[in-house]
């Protein structure tokens, strides 16, 4: 395991006894914007569909983009043609904020997924009452026991999960699990190094009737036409979207390479 993701990791159990201290909102978000279909939004057949991430820095590049109103960037992602948004909540090490979770779904009418690093059913509740529609799961941290109880939490909240997932370990255990979108990280998290041959070696094996989801490392439409080959359904950019001149025209250019015209 990488130091940084020791360090983050540290860092959230002292952050789930916090939350396990005070009170979470009383009133969910989506009591107001209900929860959206996460699951079918990426996974619209016929082609490749994006989930384009709001993320202002990480441990790997450092700061991507000087830190605005992440809504919007959620409105030019959703002009843009993107299927959902991802939004990394980690204060931290990512420079993100979970307070934002309901004004971004507010203002946009795509699905939104909240992206930390979760360990606890804390979390889990936490993500729900701030009105999360969906909610990544990292295999490589969680055990057996943990990611089957975080999976079926989720769905009793009515959350889509997408586990994440990097080598054949790591997908054995999310399908032993249940897990019905696999998130296939092009990164290590032993090492932080970015290589798209993961998605190419781990899609074929994911079962037919799940979703599969490449993250990490898609930066032009090249990388989208070269994904298309091994079926994924949907690809998640943060850095590259994040780090242009022009996110919109960014953004445009993956969803048009997704739908075959890029």
């Amino acid at each position: 395991m990488h130091s940084a993701l020791a360090e983050i990791l540290l860092e959230k159990r002292v952050e789930v006894e916090r939350v396990k201290k005070r009170s979470l909102p009383g009133d969910r978000g989506n009591d107001i914007y209900p929860v959206r279909n996460f699951m079918g939004a990426i996974s619209s057949p016929g082609k490749i569909n994006l989930i384009a991430e709001i993320k202002f820095a990480s441990p790997s590049a450092g700061d991507i983009r000087k830190k605005t109103d992440p809504v919007s960037i959620g409105r030019v992602y959703e002009k843009a043609g993107a299927a959902a948004v991802s939004l990394i909540t980690d204060k931290r090490f990512f420079k993100g904020d979970q307070e934002q979770l309901p004004c971004l779904k507010g203002a946009i009418s795509l699905p939104v997924l909240r992206k930390d690093f979760i360990i606890d059913e804390v979390q889990v509740k936490e993500s729900f009452l701030y009105g999360a529609d969906a909610l990544l799961l990292i295999a490589r941290i969680l055990s057996v026991k943990k990611l089957r109880a975080l999976l079926g939490m989720c769905r009793e909240l009515g959350m889509t999960p997408l586990t994440e997932v990097h080598d054949r370990l790591d997908l054995n255990k999310a399908l032993d699990c249940g897990a019905e979108i696999i998130g296939i990280n092009n990164r290590d998290l032993d090492t932080f190094e970015v290589d798209l041959k993961t998605t190419l070696e781990l899609a074929p094996l994911v079962p037919k009737g799940c979703i599969t989801v490449s993250e990490s490392g898609i930066s032009s439409a090249y990388d989208i036409r070269l994904l298309k080959k091994c079926g994924v359904n949907a690809v998640l950019a943060g850095t590259s979207l994040m780090e242009s001149d022009d996110i919109r025209l960014k953004t445009r250019e993956l969803v048009l390479a997704g739908q075959g015209s890029g």
